[in-house]
């Protein structure tokens, strides 16, 4: 026991010292970048990239890459040549992952079909083109809940029709004639609590969704755009694989 002192001594010694250099080297990042480019985003996080040599910056849910001391900055994504591996997208994916169950499901238009034992979450705006043409793709998928968080955020009269289709007596019903059938909603006749598309709103900003439909699967991972149908079979296959 007494000979492995030295060595554990040494092994300790060694990891300080690692330890001392990764925060010596991200302070000198942070006061580079902060001196250089004093409008720079505050940088969240520094961690090592997956690239020996470069630190991965993160700014929210977005990374940037810089050397030891931020004289460098680099943009866009590092690929594992011999996996065929998008690192950064794959990082990116975990940074805005959303967790399912926490999602205020209440909150959102709810349909199914078959057994519907598949789920998947859709922000969209009653005035998008491509959320049409997203729900209208969403008939081909087979056994799938969806609940839709509707979202005015396109202006003009969104507000107006995302307020008559949640406040009308079947919103489901509201909901899938005007996004499938292009049948004008009812008007709201009488008084109706819409604060659900102010939470709505919010939890989309929460989530960093700036554009519709976005669509969340039940392993957290999303999809910007109106993605095919056999995409959405996939992305739930992968999904319903991981739990």
């Amino acid at each position: 026991m007494t000979a492995l002192r030295p060595l554990l001594t040494a092994a300790a010694l060694a990891a300080l010292s690692l330890c001392g250099a990764a925060r010596a080297d991200e302070a000198d990042i942070r006061k580079n970048l902060s001196e250089r480019y004093p409008n720079l985003p505050k940088v969240d996080e520094i961690r090592p990239a997956p690239v020996a040599g470069l630190w991965e910056l993160r700014f929210g849910s977005d990374v940037m890459y810089s050397d030891a001391k931020g004289n460098y900055l680099i943009q866009g994504s590092i690929i594992d040549t011999a996996a065929k591996r998008n690192l950064t997208e794959e990082r990116i994916e975990k940074l805005t992952a959303v967790d399912f169950a926490s999602l205020p499901l209440k909150d959102a238009i709810v349909w199914k079909n078959g057994n519907g034992k598949r789920r998947i979450a859709v922000f969209a705006d009653p005035n998008c083109g491509y959320c049409k043409k997203f729900e209208r793709d969403l008939l081909n998928v087979k056994d799938v809940t969806v609940y839709t968080f509707v979202i005015p955020i396109l202006g003009g009269d969104s507000p107006e029709k995302s307020k008559s289709i949640w406040c009308a007596k079947d919103n489901t019903a509201a909901w899938r004639n005007w996004m499938i059938e292009g049948t004008t909603p009812p008007r709201v006749m009488a008084s109706c609590d819409a604060s659900v598309l102010d939470r709505n709103l919010n939890l989309s900003r929460k989530h960093r969704i700036n554009g519709t439909p976005a669509v969340i699967f039940e392993d957290g991972s999303r999809a910007p755009g109106a993605i095919p149908a056999a995409e959405v079979e996939k992305r739930m296959a992968a999904a319903t694989a991981k739990s």
